[in-house]
């Protein structure tokens, strides 16, 4: 670049092997065209690079470097040739081929080996799956072209060398074993025990809170245990063969907890005398069957694509955070029943998974894989010696007597602290048999209400937004490619019909994706969808061995509360992580982003405390009080049972934060770049790559079957 009297002049000299013509800005390709992708210039970032920006190359006139200035609205570097009125620099196209194809030398191997039919070019870009086109031959010299348009071969663009960053390789690089590995069988079973081990609160931990408060026992939240484990392997084996085909972990997902609670404490529920379990499980069961078969629908009629249009980051990340945020009435009120065991395990998991992190033992992070575990049984230990050291002892007070027939004051003060602090309160392992096999139907025939049919439906369509987040997220770790649209439909499918099961089982909620699944697959560096499936095999032994139930049964109240917090808090942060997809800094994405968290807290703060008196009394405890709101919401038509609905719903957190965000999301103008918008893998493409086939084709055949269905399929 020459400086004449202070003014930067365009070069005017034909094209060469090192250099092409250099314009003011490059228009995108078709493909960039219809990704909404836009060219990386000095000072530009992508979606993936939200919050982190570069210096421009330019020099000053005085040949000295100055920082670009900052864009606040569009949430990058601006270039200084939009603020000087100067040219960018160009740059030499074989520097830039070269680079490109030092970084694309492992997924050029992989598609080489696959057997592809012709060199594909390098693939980058956008959320990590954007692509963008690089050249692979230099371009024969050419005299200068009057066209703004960039020269290419076919769909080549000329990108800075030094802001080009291949997401995709990155992630890929730090990842010990990817989908379709197959490691030997101790390195499968170690990482898949592993793996189940750390999401284990999130499997255990819904019968823990919905099972009591249906009027449960401890044997009755035993056999919920054990059923919940062995859904939870069936479902994964069927999702990891016939759904989305990614290393994804099917369960409880907490989306439904909310929603149960408020059927569960329904005014029609309240004055139950006897064995309310097994009325309220039936109830629950009708309304999650009706729901799943809703949400398979969405998936295999094809309808999910459509709403693919509407679900991106911008909607996924408020919607998310706001399930694990919505619960913090419930988390540390419960968990202050016993401080000195709470607030010791919090402890322990936080120095386990931030100071104790980067700890390596035998050439593993036990203590950020295992924080949660660890701090379990360090807690549970604790518990258990200070019970054994009489510290919750009171004299003539018997936990086992309920509450109202206690005729001491002194004992009535402190049973709720030796129920939640002593560890030997629970019978369920005593109780539970050594082998109990779950069947459907165990809890009698399901009782199909509408009111809470509709109320459930509306949360598989929240749970279904939460699963294509996940799929996103984890493809870009373990996958060569995104999913096709048709892969994240049947993804979806398969999700309605595993809740059918877990309704006709009687788990008490739908199965879904468990979000905190993508965190540990990142941690673990474990992607082969073998290890998942040995891992759901041995869930399946584990839920027929009664004790095993009985024992997670047993677990004291406050440790509970504690791993509640801990995971509702890690929910919000996985949820809040979608972000880095789109521009953060973008002041579009902030204002709304922080409408959907706001609103997701207080409107339904007005539902639940509508028409409440000061002093009034109810038969639930306090933190069970926001999910009584169907008997005095604001909603008070003649139709009972549309008030219902209504103020069900609106009380609910994730709702109100998916409404507002997908309104404004798809509403306010926005390019996709800053959207963040979601790139999902081109059918016609993906069919033509023989690793994507691989990644997400049907086994066994089945791939016939789904011929016809052009929508569920690649």
């Amino acid at each position: 670049m020459a400086h004449n009297s202070g003014t930067t002049k365009r070069p005017q000299t034909p094209a060469s092997d090192s250099d092409v013509p250099s314009s003011p800005a490059i228009p995108p390709s078709s493909w960039a065209k219809r990704t909404g992708f836009r060219p990386r210039f000095s000072g530009e970032t992508n979606a993936s690079d939200s919050g982190q920006f570069a210096r421009t190359n330019n020099p000053s006139p005085a040949s000295t470097p100055s920082p670009a200035p900052l864009d606040l609205e569009a949430g990058r570097v601006r270039p200084i040739s939009a603020v000087n009125g100067t040219a960018p620099t160009p740059q030499p196209a074989n520097a830039q081929v070269q680079l490109q194809s030092n970084k694309d030398q492992s997924v050029e191997k992989r598609t080489e080996a696959e057997g592809s039919p012709a060199p594909v070019p390098p693939k980058h870009g956008v959320n990590g799956h954007a692509r963008i086109a690089a050249a692979t031959e230099t371009p024969a010299p050419a005299p200068p072209q009057p066209s703004r348009r960039a020269v290419r071969n076919g769909d080549v663009e000329n990108v800075l060398p030094q802001v080009v960053d291949d997401e995709l390789v990155s992630r890929h690089s730090h990842m010990k074993y990817r989908l379709r590995d197959t490691p030997g069988l101790v390195p499968v079973g170690f990482y898949g025990f592993q793996h189940y081990l750390s999401m284990l609160g999130s499997l255990v931990l819904i019968p823990l809170v919905i099972v009591p408060a249906m009027g449960g026992d401890h044997e009755d939240t035993s056999i919920v245990i054990s059923t919940v484990l062995f859904v939870s392997g069936i479902t994964t084996l069927l999702h990891v063969n016939l759904g989305s085909r990614l290393p994804l972990i099917q369960g409880p997902s907490f989306v439904f907890l909310a929603p149960v609670l408020a059927i569960i404490k329904s005014p029609e529920f309240l004055g139950l005398n006897g064995n309310s379990f097994k009325h309220i499980m039936k109830e629950l069961q009708g309304a999650i069957i009706i729901a799943s078969a809703f949400q398979a629908l969405l998936g295999y009629s094809g309808l999910m694509t459509l709403l693919l249009r509407l679900i991106n980051p911008v909607v996924v990340s408020p919607t998310i955070a706001a399930v694990g945020l919505s619960f913090y009435s419930y988390g540390f009120p419960q968990l202050g029943a016993c401080l000195e065991i709470g607030i010791v395990q919090i402890l322990v998991v936080i120095i386990f998974s931030l100071y104790f992190r980067k700890v390596s033992l035998f050439g593993h992070r036990v203590f950020q894989i295992y924080a949660v575990p660890l701090g379990m049984a360090i807690t549970w230990a604790l518990a258990f010696l200070l019970t054994e050291a009489g510290a919750y002892n009171y004299k003539g007070c018997d936990v086992n007597i309920p509450t109202s027939n206690m005729i001491s004051d002194h004992c009535r003060k402190h049973v709720a602290r030796m129920k939640s602090c002593r560890a030997d309160t629970s019978h369920g392992l005593e109780s539970s048999p050594w082998f109990r096999f779950p069947y459907p139907l165990q809890w009698g025939t399901p009782v199909f209400n509408w009111k809470m049919t509709i109320v459930m439906c509306v949360v598989s369509v929240i749970s279904s937004v939460d699963s294509v987040g996940s799929y996103h997220a984890s493809s870009a770790l373990v996958a060569s490619r995104p999913p096709t649209p048709g892969v994240v439909s049947r993804g979806i499918g398969l999700e309605g019909l595993s809740s059918i099961m877990a309704g006709l089982w009687g788990t008490g909620t739908g199965s879904t994706t468990l979000t905190e699944n993508v965190h540990t697959i990142a941690v673990t560096k474990m992607g082969s969808r073998r290890a998942v499936e040995l891992g759901a095999c041995v869930l399946i032994i584990l839920s027929l061995v009664g004790k095993v139930g009985g024992f997670i049964a047993s677990i004291p109240q406050v440790m509970v509360a504690g791993l509640l917090c801990i995971m509702w808090a890690m929910l919000a942060a996985l949820g809040l992580s979608n972000l880095r997809y789109s521009e953060a800094g973008s002041s579009r994405n902030i204002i709304i982003i922080g409408f959907s968290l706001f609103f997701s807290l207080s409107v339904p703060a007005y539902f639940q405390q509508y028409g409440l008196l000061p002093n009034s009394n109810f038969p639930v405890p306090s933190y069970f009080q926001p999910y009584i709101v169907a008997s005095h919401g604001p909603f008070r038509s003649q139709y009972k049972g549309l008030n219902y609905v209504m103020n069900t719903l609106f009380s609910l957190h994730m709702v109100i934060a998916f409404l507002v965000a997908v309104i404004l999301d798809n509403t306010v103008p926005g390019s996709r770049q800053e959207r963040g918008v979601y790139v999902w893998s081109e059918p016609e493409a993906a069919r033509r790559e023989a690793g994507v086939v691989k990644d997400y084709g049907l086994p066994f055949r089945v791939r016939k079957v789904f011929q016809w269905v052009r929508w569920v399929g690649l």
